[in-house]
């Protein structure tokens, strides 16, 4: 899923699975036990049958047979209710978790930086001293610089709409990234040849 979802792995696993639109694991798994409990029901001359419809006691509480939940469940309504129920950064910019999300389609860059901004897990200042890259989390604008301080509130950078216009990947927002993508190689070079500089003078 960080592959597909083209994010970092500090990123919340809720959001990885959104992003990559596919369903979490455990909900795939119930499925796919609701098809083999209903296969094994049509079928009355399989011996399991009976395990499944006249249970044996529970012997065991850390087992957890299929039979104690034979409700079938129904994937997307399932999802939705999980997503709601999650505590991650931005969940309120997705309304349905079970479809693709806008810029699903962008090259492969594009796609990246923009759920860097989504999942609030990219190259700024916050994260970078998080994962001690970097002594400042300072943005050139002299404030703290997070993935939502670049797209809302930097003066050098801000997006009109915010972090809403982006996560719609409209037009604007792809021209947005794009431009914000060259804005940060012109700084990273500057940055590399400011030594180089001080160092051959």
């Amino acid at each position: 899923m960080r592959l597909i979802s083209v994010t970092l792995r500090s990123t919340p696993l809720p959001w990885l699975r959104v992003l990559s639109n596919i369903e979490p694991p455990a909900i795939r798994r119930k499925a796919a036990t609701d098809k083999l409990v209903e296969k094994i029901v049509k079928h009355d001359s399989w011996p399991i049958q009976s395990d499944i419809l006249n249970p044996p006691l529970l012997r065991l509480t850390s087992r957890k047979p299929l039979w104690l939940d034979l409700q079938p469940v129904e994937i997307k309504s399932r999802w939705r209710h999980y997503w709601k129920s999650v505590q991650v950064a931005n969940s309120h910019l997705v309304c349905d978790p079970t479809i693709q999300q806008p810029g699903f389609n962008l090259p492969r860059q594009q796609w990246s930086l923009l759920n860097h901004f989504r999942t609030e897990q990219g190259h700024c200042g916050a994260c970078k001293t998080k994962w001690r890259l970097t002594d400042t989390d300072l943005c050139p604008c002299s404030e703290t610089q997070t993935m939502s301080h670049i797209v809302q509130s930097c003066p050098l950078t801000k997006l009109n709409g915010g972090l809403s216009r982006l996560h719609s990947a409209d037009e604007d927002a792809v021209s947005w990234l794009t431009n914000y993508v060259w804005l940060m190689t012109r700084i990273r070079e500057e940055e590399d040849s400011t030594p180089t500089c001080i160092l051959f003078s």
